[in-house]
């Protein structure tokens, strides 16, 4: 058995990234062996990644990487926003962007297949990383934007957009802008899709229905009502966001400015969240756990 030096601790320290106390006891338990110890690490990474797995991560980032007229926009997740705001998260989302933009994927199982720089897959570096901090981390999904001119901007850590247009590359810029402010579903109300509008149209005729008016009036009250709910989420018949004064398809008139396609990412769209507990639920919770 091999006697366990600082310097052992420091190169695994080095290798892993993870705590000095932590690499210490894996070169304890190795017998000195730093080889042994990086394998049991990462089965212990692993072990602790799949009981991790069961934990809500409706926090995290949106990470956009552009490699000339093509751009990816990547949601990993993460439980906290203190993980989030991490170097080592914000490195890791970087390069599987990067990855997965390289291989033009954006199916998140075949993501955690991709290869990343130093040899190392997607979800090999994703364990690593929860053993490293502690908290159940997904990548979650992807897209891709290609086009003759991309407009991207992001929203701190927890909106991207991406917008493929042509015409003036600051017009292009604001519409992304825009787009990250205002949230339309579609540029143009004939790309709003049947479903959206079947809905509106079933709630208005609801809320008419109720009104005790007659028929006509009915009828006219639900076109009105979805003429307005197009108003609010069709991109060009918003107000822009810079000029409030202007709709965003008078600026483009103006401009010269056409917009193909735009795609906007926000942070635990569409993931079920648990009720926030009180403080006595959480240390109830955490006296569970440790038992």
């Amino acid at each position: 058995m091999t006697a366990v030096t600082a310097s052992m601790v420091k190169e695994l320290r080095d290798r892993t990234g993870l705590a000095m106390m932590e690499c210490k006891k894996a070169l304890t338990e190795a017998g000195g062996d730093i080889e042994l110890a990086i394998d049991n690490l990462r089965k212990s990474g692993q072990a602790k990644a799949a009981k991790k797995a069961g934990n809500i991560a409706a926090d995290g980032a949106i990470t956009i990487a552009q490699e000339g007229n093509k751009a990816i926009l990547l949601e990993v997740n993460c439980q906290t926003d203190f993980v989030a705001k991490d170097e080592n998260f914000a490195g890791f989302s970087a390069k599987v962007a990067a990855a997965a933009l390289a291989a033009n994927e954006t199916d998140a199982a075949k993501i955690a297949e991709l290869k990343l720089e130093d040899g190392a897959t997607v979800e090999e570096a994703r364990i690593a990383l929860v053993q490293k901090i502690g908290e159940n981390i997904q990548v979650r999904r992807a897209k891709i934007v290609e086009g003759e001119n991309l407009a991207v901007y992001k929203h701190g850590l927890k909106i991207g957009v991406v917008v493929s247009y042509t015409g003036d590359a600051a017009t292009g810029k604001g519409i992304a802008m825009h787009v990250a402010a205002f949230n339309p579903v579609a540029v143009t109300a004939e790309q709003v899709s049947a479903e959206l509008i079947a809905k509106e149209k079933e709630i208005a005729e609801a809320k008419a229905i109720e009104s005790g008016k007659p028929a006509n009036i009915v009828e006219k009250m639900v076109t009105g009502s979805v003429e307005k709910y197009l108003n609010e989420v069709v991109l060009e018949r918003q107000m822009y966001v810079i000029d409030n004064d202007k709709k965003v398809a008078d600026v483009l008139k103006a401009t010269g400015t056409a917009v193909a396609q735009f795609v906007r990412f926000e942070v635990g769209e569409g993931i079920e969240k648990k009720a926030e507990m009180s403080f006595a639920e959480e240390v109830a919770a955490a006296q569970a756990a440790a038992q």
